[in-house]
């Protein structure tokens, strides 16, 4: 990580000229050079840029099977990732962040052995593969197949690389969404406004003969807004991440990022306390997904039913939901959060149904779950970096559209909450049973949204929540702000989304009458 000294970035944040790209150092491998999307039909730039070759990897996978594991793989990542943001009107702070190494992994049945090493040498190679093959006990070794490089597709095409787009470059869209919050609302008293970009550069090899490689874009520009009136304090956020490129961040964009986040939060003043108890529940389309995702995806994970702690684990098969109730995990949706080309463990991704038409149809599974199932991976193994070993993870986990419409939903709730935006949730994976904060919503009177809601959890059962969603509209959309799931230690980037859908019955912990 390298970071500009603050007085420095406050000098030239404050003078509001053009900034210079903040110099980083990067030795690794002078032989290293970096490729481009145009350029993917060349394995060669991708050994280049880790230093290695065929040869090598095959002898370090050599290495890896010496004690007769069933299988190796080897993931190379090299991830450069920059942040500047905006604080008290200026531009006070910045950093870069480089990784660079690879893992190696030897699994035997359902057992694995894991190893990484920030130096990629043959010799420190060997001796992290040497590391993971401790996990096997075998006799009969055998060696690792020729390596055939396996094609990928392009599901999150950029006009420009993040390493090309200097900081300078970034500082006028933190300037323009700062002014503009304050020139919206003049309750609005603090504003917070970030740029984060990152670029990865994935190669993976496996002992069965596949070669892929990959480079991943991911970019965040985020606010938050904090108002007063009359004593009283709001605060709230909103922003628009994806696998994008700096084209994505149009001035119409931009502009929508500052109105959002300052209308969501100065109609907090008016937000009152409902009642608690039992009521019918409206979740918005788009970001109530969240709810989806934690609730209810978790559970559909490989690893959760292949160890019996899911929910889920005895109901392949089996009706879950109402007819009209499908749900997806997609790896293939152009340029959100969620996309792959490739799984971190090589595999092809694709769009997995989970439940459809109210049957459960799917795990999410990676190589070890669809051994013990004895299906195909789903593209769903992933991991944080090569530090760590792929487990069954979600990409961008939604609902489809149904039968019914948003207007229709919303007259059928003679008392209820419509909710819109969560945070501060908690699930227990297993039972997922859960927990969520509503940060934005609404109550709904005689069939109409009336005033906005504040201070409001809602406490249910993913599971239960999923067989009583009674009603689900067309107008399906995905989270603009995406975000981050953490399981296992491991954080990786996900989205999620949902038809505005009606659960007829969650607790709603509010006001006693």
């Amino acid at each position: 990580m390298q970071k500009l000294k603050r007085r420095e970035f406050l000098k030239m944040g404050a003078q509001g000229i053009a900034l210079a790209t903040i110099p980083f150092v990067f030795k690794v491998n002078p032989l290293m050079a970096f490729a481009s999307p145009g350029e993917n039909g060349k394995l060669g730039d991708y050994y280049r840029h880790f230093g290695v070759d065929e040869k090598i990897i095959r002898e370090v996978m050599a290495a890896a099977l010496e004690k007769g594991g069933d299988y190796c793989d080897l993931f190379f990542q090299h991830r450069i990732g920059k942040w500047v943001g905006l604080e008290d009107n200026l531009v006070n702070q910045a950093y870069t962040n480089i990784d660079f190494g690879v893992g190696i992994r030897v699994i035997e049945g359902e057992q694995t052995g894991y190893s990484f090493t920030e130096e990629i040498t043959p010799q420190a190679m060997k001796l992290a593969a040497k590391t993971a093959a401790n996990i096997a006990n075998q006799s009969k070794t055998q060696p690792p197949e020729e390596l055939k490089l396996h094609p990928t597709p392009g599901y999150y095409p950029i006009q420009t690389l993040w390493e090309d787009v200097k900081v300078d470059t970034k500082i006028p869209y933190l300037q323009k969404i700062n002014e503009r919050m304050f020139n919206n609302d003049k309750r609005v008293v603090k504003a917070r406004v970030s740029f984060s970009d990152s670029t990865t550069y994935i190669l993976i090899a496996t002992s069965d003969g596949r070669v892929v490689y990959d480079y991943q874009p991911s970019a965040s520009l985020f606010a938050t807004c904090n108002a007063e009136q009359n004593g009283r304090k709001e605060e709230n956020y909103f922003g628009l991440r994806g696998r994008r490129g700096i084209e994505y961040y149009t001035p119409e964009n931009v502009n929508r990022i500052a109105d959002e986040v300052v209308k969501k939060t100065v109609a907090l003043f008016e937000a009152v306390k409902p009642e608690g108890g039992e009521m019918e529940v409206v979740l918005a389309a788009g970001s109530s997904g969240i709810l989806l995702h934690e609730a209810i995806g978790h559970g559909m994970e490989a690893d959760a039913n292949r160890k019996k702690i899911s929910i889920y684990c005895d109901k392949m098969n089996q009706k879950i939901a109402e007819n009209f109730v499908s749900i997806v995990d997609d790896g293939t949706l152009p340029n959100q959060r969620g996309s792959l080309n490739i799984d971190d463990e090589g595999n092809d991704t694709e769009k997995t149904v989970l439940v459809e038409n109210g049957i459960l149809k799917s795990y999410m599974c990676d190589r070890i779950s669809a051994n013990y199932y004895k299906v195909k991976p789903t593209g769903n193994g992933r991991r944080e970096s090569f530090r760590y070993s792929p487990i069954p993870r979600m990409r961008n986990t939604y609902m489809l559209n149904g039968p019914h419409t948003k207007e229709e939903i919303i007259q059928s709730v003679k008392k209820g909450l419509y909710a819109i935006d969560f945070t501060n949730g908690e699930v227990r994976i297993g039972a997922g049973d859960f927990t969520f904060y509503v940060k934005t919503g609404y109550l709904i009177e005689d069939g109409k949204l009336t005033y906005p809601i504040k201070d409001v959890n809602i406490i249910g059962n993913g599971p239960q929540v999923l067989s009583k969603m009674v009603m689900v509209a067309n107008d399906l959309g995905l989270d603009e702000s995406g975000g981050t799931c953490g399981k296992a230690g491991q954080s990786v980037p996900v989205n999620d989304g949902l038809p505005t859908t009606k659960v007829s019955s969650i607790t709603v912990g509010g006001v006693t009458s």
